[in-house]
């Protein structure tokens, strides 16, 4: 049993008159039944504090369930110990004074000369030390014991035999350590110092319970528990004390105060676990009701996560890849198109097959076979595609190779589209080539951060120095006024010449200068400074402000253009770097100097995120339902605990009902909320913008609707077509 507070935890007892249909509160890990839930809430609550101590072992800042956990495991190995070691060291343990580190010290070296069947240690054979196992124990003529050993070579078998005594043989390390006789002496007592084995124990290896005499003074058994004399004592004369206040009747008022202490309830810390807060909570005013998410995909809505995943990871990984970044839409559109031979589907097999071609594995040799011979078109990219379901030999994804041999890759159900996407992806990330390129993106992010803590140190060391000389500034000002005040006071009446007062001025100032104080000029001049690096201050500051509402209106122009500037700049970056790189990294440097703080901490932020090595769910609801936000599409996506349904929100007012609903009570809703709270303002950017660009479509389609029939529509208007005009601008050459 866990100890709480160095005391064993008494389980409450059910409640008295339960009947059979009566609904109950059980307490999972020791069966406690309760009526009332506030008293089920604090006694989970209790038992999920690291409050506990596991009796075994001794340790320490654990949750009831670990501490369960961990007298199990010390139990199971506790029960190792063989059995003609067991009562040697019950009877060291019997009745003994001494601490635990001592008696597991004295164990140790008492059972140094106990030898049992089956122990393997060292014997001497021919004068030399060979390791050996005990065989079996025999006695001599004179009652001694004899043991019969079985010589070990290096694969631990039996080469030789022969029959030694105790003194020829020797432990070469002692097979049970400290701890686990620690463990054994906890598990084995029922009281420490002096230690009394337990009775079952006692009983089945016939050691005595009789108190030593030099204990008989001070201790004695009661109800089989050995109780100290003095308390026992102590615990009479409480009784007779008890008698004499329950005849004054002064034990009805103590009664009474107890039962109003124990009535009062203690306050619940939250956040707790969700699902011990009850469905409807007692502030439902300040919760609202959570907005059921839309489910209208193109694709089953069982293969959404494997089409989130593989759009994640080309999106991601696009560089590495060569592959252009294409919307969620688009991908999702061109996975049900029944064409065989669109662009964007066979770029991003070509990609995929290229990265597991360079890879210098032997794993996918038809691939290497065939690029050696072709390279992948939009005619020649399904061979390719046969000859990895091949190489990869799986029952359901090589059933349909035939289908495409044939040449009808459209035909196929989006679901096997996306699991032999799946499964290249999967390929790819299990490539040392693929590893090491995130191991470059994690160096690229940990530089980044090491820079940015580096200009955090400069700001907070600038801002020191300039406290220090404002602090400079303001008592040179005192010393001025101060100056100026014992002057005015010490001035004669009699008024003197010009001359003789500047005489009597430059004769102070040279023997201010003389003492080491500061001269009058010199504060005047440093007064001066102050006031004008205030000034100074103030315009940064206004600066500071104007380009911060400058650059979110520049992010969110950047957002609005989904990052085709940016990646232009890239490539103009990376032509620059091939035609001169340190010129490059130099107006760079200039650029973020010439920023103010809160530009460059902005930059670094953006810089990070373009380093994505993996997406992570913002967080979980009550019922372990998953949120997610890709930071280039427009929605949150929300999966479910069983990870067979999806459904997502796209609008600004169901992220408000999504906040309002979360109760920040519970741990996984308040960590939620908290998410959300922080990337709240680009979320919000990115709803709105999906909202516009819908708009747009609309009305783009609209007006391709309203020509005349006998004027064909050209395939770049029409938005619902995007995905057919896709073109790889990152593709290799």
């Amino acid at each position: 049993m866990p100890l709480l507070k160095k005391k064993p935890h008494k389980l409450l007892e059910p409640p008295k008159n339960l009947q059979p249909h009566e609904l109950v509160y059980q307490v999972r890990l020791t069966k406690e039944i309760f009526r009332d839930y506030q008293m089920y809430l604090k006694r989970i609550n209790l038992y999920r504090q690291r409050v506990w101590t596991c009796k075994s072992t001794g340790k320490t800042s654990l949750t009831y369930e670990e501490a369960l956990e961990s007298e199990k495991l010390a139990s199971r190995k506790v029960q190792t110990l063989p059995r003609e070691l067991v009562a040697p060291a019950l009877r060291i343990i019997q009745f003994s004074t001494l601490s635990l580190k001592d008696l597991a010290d004295k164990i140790a070296t008492e059972l140094q000369n106990c030898f049992f069947a089956g122990a393997e240690l060292c014997g001497d054979r021919d004068g030399e030390s060979h390791p050996c196992r005990i065989l079996n124990i025999v006695t001599d003529e004179d009652n001694e014991p004899q043991y019969e050993v079985g010589f070990l070579d290096k694969d631990k078998e039996i080469n030789d035999k022969a029959v030694l005594s105790g003194e020829d043989l020797s432990w070469k390390k002692f097979p049970f350590s400290r701890n686990f006789l620690k463990s054994f002496i906890r598990e084995s007592t029922c009281h420490s110092i002096p230690w009394v084995v337990n009775e079952y124990l006692a009983k089945a290896h016939e050691i005595t319970r009789n108190i030593p005499k030099e204990l008989e003074d001070k201790y004695v058994f009661q109800n089989g528990k050995l109780v100290q004399q003095r308390k026992q004592e102590d615990k009479t004369t409480r009784e007779k004390g008890k008698r004499k206040r329950a005849e004054d009747g002064s034990h009805v008022a103590e009664e009474t105060d107890k039962e109003t202490n124990d009535s009062v309830e203690e306050p619940i810390n939250y956040p707790i676990e969700d699902l011990l807060l009850p469905p409807e909570p007692d502030d439902a005013n300040n919760i609202t009701q959570r907005p059921s998410p839309s489910r209208d995909f193109s694709v089953p809505v069982d293969c959404v996560g494997d089409l989130l995943m593989v759009w994640d990871f080309c999106s991601s990984f696009g560089r590495q890849l060569h592959l252009w970044r294409f919307s969620l839409d688009d991908f999702e559109n061109a996975v049900c198109h029944k064409e065989s031979n669109l662009v964007l589907i066979m770029e991003v097999h070509a990609c995929l097959f290229r990265f597991l071609i360079n890879e210098g594995d032997d794993t996918f040799k038809g691939l290497k076979r065939r690029s050696r011979k072709s390279k992948i078109t939009l005619i020649t990219w399904t061979e390719y595609l046969c000859d990895f379901l091949e190489s990869v030999d799986i029952p359901d994804l090589c059933f349909d190779v035939g289908t495409i041999k044939r040449g009808h890759y459209g035909l196929l159900d989006p679901n096997v589209k996306l699991r032999i996407l799946r499964e290249l992806v999967n390929q790819i990330a299990e490539t040392m080539l693929f590893k090491g390129e995130v191991d470059e993106l994690l160096e690229q992010r940990h530089a980044l951060g090491a820079a940015r803590r580096e200009e955090a140190l400069a700001e907070a060391r600038q801002k020191r120095k300039d406290k220090e000389r404002s602090k400079t500034g303001e008592e040179a000002a005192e010393v001025l006024a101060n100056s100026k005040l014992g002057k005015k006071k010490n001035s004669p009446q009699v008024l003197e010449s010009s001359e003789d007062s500047k005489m009597k001025e430059s004769t102070e100032g040279e023997i201010k200068m003389e003492n080491g104080s500061v001269s009058s000029e010199k504060s005047e001049k440093r007064l001066m400074g102050n006031v004008y690096l205030r000034k100074h201050k103030r315009q940064m500051t206004d600066k500071k402000v104007t380009s911060k509402e400058k650059v979110e209106e520049e992010e969110e122009e950047a957002e609005s253009a989904e990052g085709e500037e940016e990646e232009e700049e890239e490539e103009k970056g990376l032509s620059r770097k091939k035609q001169g790189g340190k010129s490059s990294s130099e107006d760079e440097k200039g650029t973020l100097e010439m920023r103010g703080p809160e530009q460059r901490r902005q930059y670094y932020e953006r810089e990070m995120e373009k380093i994505v090595i993996r997406t992570n769910p913002l967080g979980k609801d009550r019922n372990y339902n998953r949120y997610w936000w890709f930071r280039s599409n427009g929605r949150i996506f929300v999966e479910d605990s069983d990870c067979k349904e999806w459904g997502y929100y796209t609008s600004k007012e169901e992220l408000d009902e999504l906040m309002g609903s979360l109760n920040r009570k519970g741990e996984r809703e308040l960590s939620l909320h908290m998410q959300l709270e922080k990337f709240y303002d680009r979320i919000c950017c990115t709803l709105q913008k999906r909202a516009k660009d819908i708009a747009h479509n609309i009305e783009m389609e609209e007006t391709v609707v309203r020509r005349s029939s006998r004027v064909k529509a050209p395939l770049h208007e029409n938005p619902a077509s995007a995905f057919q005009r896709y073109v790889n601008k990152w593709k290799e050459d």
